[in-house]
C-alpha cells in the first residue's frame, strides 16, 4: 500500500472510491456516507452551553441508523442539561451473552471562527482532509464506527453477542453523561473506545509506521495548596512572606519526580516501541528501563524528552498560582493549582499525602479540588482475546504494521468504564501524522484515506467480538 501521494490530491468521493492507494476491497455506499455523514455532523456546533447541538449531532446518528436498518425502539437518545447521549443496540442471537460496545463522544470543544484559517463548523474536503472541529476528535470516528457497522449488517451479518453504539454528549468538559452511560452499560463484556487515531503515519512517506491500542490512562487530578499569613505594612517584612513560602513550595514540587513504575502495558509498550526507535540512545534507554525502572542513565534520557517523561511515573506539575492582594502589603493569602497525572494503581490521598511530604511546609494546606470530572480507574487487562481481533483487524486494513499496547497520560471515557470493571480499550481505526494532529487546536483536520481500510478494520473487529 502507498499514501506517500495522497496528501497533494484533492480527494472527491468518486476518487475516494476508486484510489488504488487504498485497500483492494471497496465499500461503495459507506464509503461515501462516511464522509456525508461526517460533514453534516461537524456542522453542528456541539459545545457546551448557550446553543448546543449535540442534541442535533445524536438525532442525525439516529436518523441514520434507522435507514442502516436500526429498529426505532433500539435507539434511544436520552437529554441531559443542554446536551445528550445516544445508545443504539443491534441485538444478538444470544441475549445471554454480555455486549460489546462501541464508545465514542459528539460533543466537541470551542473553535473561534476568526483564529481559523477556515469555518471550524463549515466542513471543507481540501487536499485530501477532511477539515472543521471535531474532524479528528472525534466525530470522524465515530461516524466510521458506525458506518461500519451499518455494512456489516447490509452484508447480513447476525451477532451472536449483541453490538452497542454509545456515544457521550459532554466528554470535553464534565463527563456527566459518560458516568451514565458506563453505569447503564456496566454488564459489557468489552468496550471499544474509538476517540482518537491509534496508528502513526511517516512524516516522509505517509506509510503507516504502528497501531497502538490503549489499555490504560492516567487519573487527572486537581490539588489546591492555601497558605495564609496576617499580612501587614511592605516596610515591616516578616520571615514568613506567603508568596516566598509558595514559591518554595512550588520549587520542591517542580523538581519532584515520582517513582518510576511499569504495568503490563507500559511493560509492553517500551519494549515494542524500543524495537522501533530509531534514536540509537532513546531505545536504549527504553530497554534499560523495562530491565530496571530505577536505571538513573535510563531515567535521565526519558525525563529529558517531553513525549516520553508522562510514561514513566505520577507526574505533578504547578499550573496556576494567585496571591497578594496590594503593591505595598503583605500577602495576607497565596493560593496555587498542582495538576497531577496519576500512574494507575494510586489513591488521591496516597499523591496528596507524598505531595504535602515533598513540600515540608506546616503552613502550606492541601485539598483535592478535582472534584467529579475524573475517577481512579485501573488499567484494563492484556485480554488475549481483543489482542488477537485488533491484530487481525489491523493486518486486514493496513497490512503487517508493528503494533503496540500503550497507557495514555490523557483521560477519556473509558476510566468510567475500567472504575466499574469493564474492559475497555482505545481501538480507533484511523491513522495520522504526528505533525498533522491538531486535536482540540487550530485547523483540525483528519486523512480520509482512512475510511476504506477503517470499513475494513471495523468489519473484522465487529465479527469476531460479537461471534464468541
Amino acid at each position: 500500500m502507498r499514501f506517500g501521494s495522497l496528501p497533494v490530491l484533492v480527494l472527491t468521493p468518486a476518487l475516494l472510491l476508486s484510489s488504488p492507494c487504498l485497500a483492494a476491497k471497496a465499500y461503495p455506499e459507506a464509503e461515501k456516507q462516511v464522509l456525508e455523514l461526517s460533514r453534516q455532523a461537524i456542522a453542528l456546533r456541539s459545545v457546551q452551553g448557550e446553543g448546543n447541538k449535540t442534541p442535533e449531532v445524536a438525532e442525525l446518528f439516529r436518523d441514520a441508523l434507522i435507514k442502516g436498518g436500526w429498529a426505532a425502539n433500539d435507539i434511544e437518545i436520552v437529554p441531559y442539561k443542554d446536551t445528550a447521549y445516544l445508545i443504539a443496540s443491534w441485538p444478538g442471537s444470544d441475549p445471554s451473552l454480555k455486549p460489546v460496545v462501541v464508545s465514542a463522544h459528539m460533543d466537541v470543544v470551542e473553535a473561534r471562527p476568526e483564529d481559523w484559517e477556515r469555518d471550524p463548523f463549515t466542513p471543507v474536503v481540501e487536499n485530501g482532509y477532511l477539515y472543521g472541529r471535531g474532524a479528528s476528535d472525534t466525530k470522524f470516528d465515530a461516524v466510521l464506527a458506525m458506518e461500519a457497522m451499518m455494512e456489516l449488517r447490509r452484508q447480513g451479518f447476525q451477532p451472536r453477542r449483541s453490538l452497542v453504539i454509545a456515544y457521550s454528549g459532554d466528554e470535553e468538559t464534565t463527563m456527566d453523561t459518560s458516568k451514565l452511560i458506563a453505569e447503564r452499560l456496566k454488564d459489557a463484556k468489552i468496550v471499544l473506545n474509538v476517540d482518537g487515531a491509534s496508528g502513526t503515519l511517516s512524516e516522509e512517506t505517509g506509510k503507516p509506521l504502528y497501531w497502538s491500542w490503549q489499555g490504560g490512562e492516567k487519573t487527572y487530578i486537581d490539588y489546591k495548596i492555601e497558605i495564609t499569613n496576617p499580612g501587614g505594612h511592605s516596610s515591616m517584612p516578616r520571615l514568613d512572606n506567603a508568596i516566598v513560602q509558595m514559591s518554595q513550595v512550588l520549587e520542591r514540587i517542580g523538581h519532584y519526580n515520582f517513582k518510576p513504575e511499569l504495568n503490563d502495558i507500559t511493560r509492553a509498550y517500551w519494549t515494542e516501541a524500543a524495537r522501533l526507535e530509531p534514536d540509537a540512545e532513546l531505545a536504549a534507554a527504553m530497554k534499560a528501563f523495562v530491565a530496571n525502572p530505577a536505571d538513573p542513565g535510563a531515567l535521565e534520557v526519558l525525563r529529558a524528552n517531553p513525549a516520553m517523561v508522562g510514561r514513566i511515573a505520577t507526574t505533578c506539575v504547578p499550573t496556576m498560582i494567585s496571591g497578594g492582594h496590594a503593591q505595598n502589603a503583605l500577602p495576607q493569602g497565596v493560593s496555587a493549582n498542582i495538576n497531577c497525572r496519576v500512574f494507575p494503581g494510586h489513591s488521591r490521598e496516597e499523591i496528596m499525602a507524598e505531595l504535602e511530604k515533598v513540600a515540608a511546609e506546616p503552613a502550606a494546606k492541601f485539598s483535592d479540588v478535582t472534584g467529579d470530572d475524573s475517577v481512579m480507574a485501573p488499567a484494563s487487562p492484556m485480554d488475549p482475546e481483543f489482542v488477537a481481533a485488533v491484530t487481525k483487524a489491523v493486518k486486514a486494513a493496513w497490512g503487517p504494521v508493528p503494533i503496540i499496547p500503550m497507557q495514555s497520560s490523557g483521560a477519556s471515557d473509558s476510566m468510567w468504564y475500567r472504575a466499574l470493571g469493564v474492559p475497555s480499550y482505545g481501538a480507533s481505526a484511523t491513522m495520522i501524522k504526528e505533525s498533522e494532529d491538531f486535536a482540540h487546536g487550530l485547523n483540525e483536520r483528519e486523512p480520509l484515506l482512512n475510511i476504506r481500510p477503517g470499513i475494513t478494520y471495523y468489519l473484522s473487529l465487529y465479527k469476531d467480538l460479537s461471534a464468541k
